[in-house]
């Protein structure tokens, strides 16, 4: 199965999350663009391609203050005879019903990352456009994702999960009233859409499951890393085992006390799935564990006696006087920087231990 057919269960305007691009110095997108703008399917226009303009030759010239004569001269030279309103692109966002005027790929990517220098050098903003990354889970993923796309350390994501937004979702998920009943992915892929629509984004709707394990990690290339940070067991074991087999690092945000797990299968290959907290389990034996055995299983691999005292005295109320383990927004927050930052210096080669490490801030700053 394609990335495009696991998409086709979500592809009606509703759940679109894919921006179209018109280039107006061809013909047939300047008509497509025009039919656009008089067929009432646009609400808003952006257009500061000039401020953009200026912006990329700041950049360029970045040692002194250019004269405003200066500024109209190079963006005079970069317009190379075409009019402000065929340089780059126009990009047409369906669900906000909007369209931006923006520079185009190279230039864009230029300009967007232009802060990360040199924390992150134009020879590594290269490397990483290369690379690929899936995320399971996007509650604790949302934000790694979107720390990702503004960090802009890959070029392609995918993104897996089966869920869609409820009311009690919004206090740990970036978003708003308006997107209730959305599917998580395509919330996600809409705000990447938003910061970056150059950023290539597949999504997978139904979540991970054994049908589409191979999609996931192989359609349109291997990835390079994978983010799991799901809430089903039966999911962080059989992808971890799937992993190991390509030969695939993987990345796990616990959220909380900062905890963050690495698993380098691409250098180890025969390391113990979980640093071997999940003893001899199996995906055969995974699927004939009771209930019970599940919670003494994921309670090993978490280190229960490790947790933190309010979500210790959290786990006893589950399914009591709460439905589901206790997220904040700062611990969501904290893992998309934490997570970000760690899977950059593993693309870069930089990192290649594996082990379980902890950025607890009641510890640090108490």
């Amino acid at each position: 199965m394609s990335k495009q057919d696991e998409t086709s269960g979500v592809s009606n305007a509703m759940h679109t999350y894919r921006p179209s691009f018109f280039r107006t110095q061809y013909t047939e997108d300047r008509v497509k663009l025009e039919s656009l703008r008089s067929g009432g399917g646009m609400v808003f226009e952006s257009d500061e391609i000039k401020r953009q303009l200026k912006e990329l030759v700041r950049c360029r010239y970045p040692s002194g203050q250019l004269s405003e004569v200066e500024y109209d001269f190079h963006i005079h030279e970069l317009l190379a005879g075409r009019s402000m309103t065929e340089y780059g692109v126009w990009v047409y966002y369906p669900w906000r019903k909007t369209l931006v005027h923006l520079l185009d790929e190279a230039e864009f990517i230029e300009v967007r990352t232009n802060r990360n220098q040199y924390k992150i050098t134009q020879a590594e903003r290269d490397t990483l456009a290369t690379k690929k990354l899936g995320i399971v889970g996007l509650s604790v993923g949302q934000s790694i994702a979107l720390t990702i796309a503004m960090e802009r350390i890959c070029g392609e994501l995918r993104l897996a999960d089966f869920d869609e937004l409820d009311l009690s979702n919004l206090n740990r998920i970036r978003s708003g009233v308006f997107n209730l009943s959305v599917p998580k992915v395509i919330i996600a892929a809409r705000e990447i859409a938003e910061i970056d629509p150059y950023l290539e984004v597949s999504i997978f709707p139904s979540g991970l499951n054994t049908t589409n394990y191979t999609s996931f990690f192989t359609d349109g290339g291997q990835l390079d890393l994978l983010i799991e940070v799901c809430d089903s067991f039966e999911v962080k074991i059989e992808s971890r085992f799937k992993a190991r087999e390509l030969g695939i690092p993987v990345v796990m945000d616990t959220n909380d006390r900062g905890m963050l797990d690495i698993e380098r299968f691409d250098l180890n290959p025969d390391r113990p799935i979980l640093h071997g907290l999940a003893d001899d389990l199996t995906p055969e034996k995974l699927r004939e564990l009771s209930e019970i055995e599940r919670l003494k299983y994921l309670m090993k691999i978490v280190d229960a006696d490790k947790l933190s005292e309010r979500m210790k005295r959290s786990i006893p109320e589950i399914k009591r006087t709460i439905s589901s383990w206790p997220q904040l927004a700062s611990a969501v927050v904290l893992g998309g920087a934490i997570t970000t930052d760690v899977c950059r210096r593993i693309l870069l080669n930089e990192f290649t231990s594996s082990g379980r490490y902890y950025m607890d801030m009641e510890q640090y700053i108490a």
